[in-house]
């Protein structure tokens, strides 16, 4: 009899042991079809096989774009901006960030959004770090720079983004962590990681 373990529908058959070669642990993706796609997100179910040769129907939220956002650090302190989050209702500070556009590298999506989003240009960035979200049931790339050079070039152009924009000492960022005032995915991992590389 079918069950269901995590939102993960099981066949309740097991099939054979992984082919050879195949890391020890690794889970087998043996193909995938869309249940729906659009030009901003994809859901998929992906024929899977466990470690211990269990078939399952996984289901998978494929982003067609990958994420980029820009830790902008000037004077020792770092801009965020306060926004709402409709999906979760919250209210938040984030750093600037988006989808990358086609054909454009994720270190030039990362300042197009810090200007859009902030008003202020990065003239150069440098990796920070890279990490998937959400790597159980969604297919998304975060990448996360650092600028110590962003340029003020007057009111963001993209209004819907944040209704505050702000400065915060490293001190400050560790309080707005500690009190849930970071909660959005891209923004906690970017700072938090920043905070304990001393990249702020």
């Amino acid at each position: 009899m079918a069950g269901d373990r995590g939102g993960i529908q099981l066949s309740g058959t097991s099939a054979a042991p992984p082919p050879d070669g195949v890391p020890r642990g690794t889970w087998l993706n043996r193909g995938e079809r869309v249940l729906y796609d659009s030009e901003w997100v994809r859901l998929l179910m992906a024929d899977v096989m466990m470690p211990d040769g269990t078939q399952v129907d996984h289901h998978v939220v494929r982003m067609p774009r990958e994420a980029a956002g820009t830790v902008m650090v000037g004077d020792g302190c770092v801009l965020l901006m306060y926004r709402h989050r409709f999906i979760t209702d919250t209210w938040g500070w984030e750093i600037p960030a988006g989808a990358v556009d086609e054909d454009e590298s994720p270190e030039a999506g990362a300042i197009r959004e810090a200007l859009e989003e902030s008003g202020w240009e990065p003239q150069t960035v440098a990796p920070l770090c890279r990490f998937f979200p959400a790597n159980g049931v969604l297919g998304q790339t975060f990448h996360i720079f650092v600028s110590h050079d962003a340029v003020h070039r007057g009111e963001p152009t993209d209004t819907n983004e944040s209704t505050r924009i702000e400065w915060f000492t490293p001190a400050e960022v560790r309080e707005l962590l500690q009190e849930g005032e970071i909660s959005d995915g891209l923004s906690f991992g970017a700072v938090t990681y920043a905070l304990a590389m001393d990249a702020l």
